[in-house]
């Protein structure tokens, strides 16, 4: 397989993860904003080296699943359940929480990259995503799950997760005023991906039969 179509993969992938407004994404706009691009970017990075780490474990994961699949079987079972129910939960139940002022008080650039990477080191959600995608691509024969395709698509997974949160740093200030960026439209985004989501893996499923 091309390590470089896996690699654009995994970039795409980071990118739709990362898109819907997030703690993050977030704050690194409002560092970027109050503080400086530069300190923004920091905070980026520090993001990022947690993705690698986190994008990484997931690969390996999905390497052993790919290995069982009579547990593969019972995870996607379990991972269409739970989109169906994020995309019900976001599309129909959530509602707009009023906005609140985060005030971010480090300021030195080697803070804001620790401060990167203990907040993506919290956020464990990419482990259990990227192991669903990279299965998922696996079972498509999109990729392979050696060491050098392993690689490519983390690397992948951090640019890709580097360019959104750039975009977030860079943009914000413009768009941020825009419907797009209201908790309702955010909202419809987020259950519209875990909607394709779902039905990919129902696709899948079927598949199986």
């Amino acid at each position: 397989m091309d390590i470089t179509l896996v690699f654009i993969l995994g970039l795409f992938l980071a990118l739709v993860g990362v898109i819907p407004p997030g703690l993050l994404n977030m704050t690194a706009a409002k560092i970027s904003l109050k503080e400086g691009h530069v300190r923004g970017i920091m905070f980026s990075i520090g993001v990022c080296v947690i993705v690698l780490v986190q994008t990484y474990v997931a690969a390996i994961f999905a390497r052993y699943l790919s290995k069982h699949s009579e547990v593969i079987d019972v995870l996607q079972r379990v991972a269409f359940v739970i989109f169906i129910l994020i995309t019900v939960y976001f599309l129909f139940i959530a509602k707009p929480q009023p906005k609140q002022q985060i005030e971010p008080k480090i300021k030195s650039k080697h803070s804001r990259f620790f401060q990167g990477v203990f907040l993506s080191a919290i956020n464990v959600f990419p482990i259990p995503y990227q192991a669903y995608m990279t299965i998922t691509l696996a079972s498509y024969g999109w990729m392979t799950l050696d060491q050098f395709n392993i690689i490519s698509y983390v690397s992948g997974a951090a640019t890709g997760t580097f360019v959104m949160l750039y975009m977030y740093i860079f943009f914000f200030d413009k768009i941020k005023s825009k419907t797009l960026t209201s908790q309702k439209n955010m909202n419809r985004i987020i259950g519209g991906i875990t909607g394709v989501i779902s039905i990919v893996t129902l696709i899948n499923i079927i598949k199986d039969f």
